[in-house]
């Protein structure tokens, strides 16, 4: 019988309100490095690799993957070896993210063109987006398994014990606040530089504000946290497969198709960048089922 009610609705709400979810958010956590892996990878081949720094993260998506994979089948993975690949690589997107600048910096012109070069140069807010994994990483080292039991001893203090018993919302609702506001900016340059081409373009640019007001309200308000949150969040992520499917059909379309599909993903639309916007309505929908902090 506890096998049949383990998987309903019910069950999986009550699960991530205790913060029981750690193997879930593993292997969430190890698709989502690896296609972060997958897009930076032919992002810096298209740099031709010219800095050495440009392999940190092929490399620690890679590392993340598989200790997020280890993580699901051990506890002690997650707590040791998810938690500290999971600081690094979000430690190596604050360090990208500054190369990115500095990318940006030495254009012709530099920041006294600041438009035209943050179009034209690296993607500005790319190395922060691929700390998501990373941030679902370290997230998950603190929670607690499925099959621990409800009234569990705490095994943390402080912020960690919020994380460990799945109150976290307000936090969350922030973190996913921030990844929008970087993933609208993300989709809003590299759509001008197509002129905003079909109309199906302007979706994430005019969503992302929607999403990004919604969670900063969800942090001061819990009905808007459990009742709109949830709602734009849903959109957002529909938004964001649409937006997958859009890419992948232009990427078809291009001269040679499918005979020379690496190419065409190389120098086509980037393939899985619409899949970072669908994450942030998914922290989003995440946050909408959590606890709020300090709640007693």
């Amino acid at each position: 019988m506890a096998a049949s009610t383990a998987l309903t609705p019910r069950a999986v709400y009550q699960h991530i309100q205790d913060g029981r979810f750690q193997r879930s958010l593993s292997l969430v956590t190890a698709f989502s490095s690896f296609i972060s892996g997958l897009e930076v990878g032919y992002e810096h081949y298209k740099g031709s690799y010219s800095n050495l720094i440009m392999y940190t993260p092929v490399i620690l998506s890679g590392a993340v993957t598989g200790a997020a994979c280890c993580a699901f089948f051990s506890r002690r993975a997650a707590e040791t070896m998810l938690r500290v690949i999971s600081a690094i690589t979000l430690a190596d997107g604050i360090i990208g993210f500054g190369f990115h600048i500095r990318g940006i910096q030495r254009k012709p012109g530099g920041w006294r063109l600041p438009l035209t070069n943050i179009i034209m140069g690296p993607p500005l807010f790319a190395p922060l987006l691929f700390g998501t994994a990373a941030y679902l990483g370290f997230m998950a080292s603190y929670l607690r398994r499925e099959e621990d039991p409800k009234d569990a001893k705490p095994r943390y203090s402080g912020w960690r014990r919020e994380l460990h018993e799945g109150r976290f919302q307000k936090h969350l609702a922030a973190v996913a606040a921030l990844w929008t506001l970087f993933s609208g900016a993300e989709a809003w340059y590299s759509h001008y530089k197509s002129r905003f081409r079909i109309w199906a373009q302007w979706t994430p640019v005019l969503l992302a504000p929607v999403q990004f007001g919604a969670c900063i309200g969800a942090i001061f308000n819990e009905r808007i946290a459990r009742k709109l949150l949830p709602a734009v969040s849903t959109i957002t992520m529909a938004n964001g497969g649409m937006g997958f499917f859009y890419h992948a059909r232009g990427i078809l379309r291009r001269p040679g198709g499918r005979k020379t599909w690496l190419y065409n993903i190389l120098y086509g639309p980037p393939l899985f960048a619409p899949l970072l916007f669908a994450a942030c309505g998914a922290l989003g929908l995440l946050a909408s089922l959590l606890r709020r902090e300090k709640r007693g």
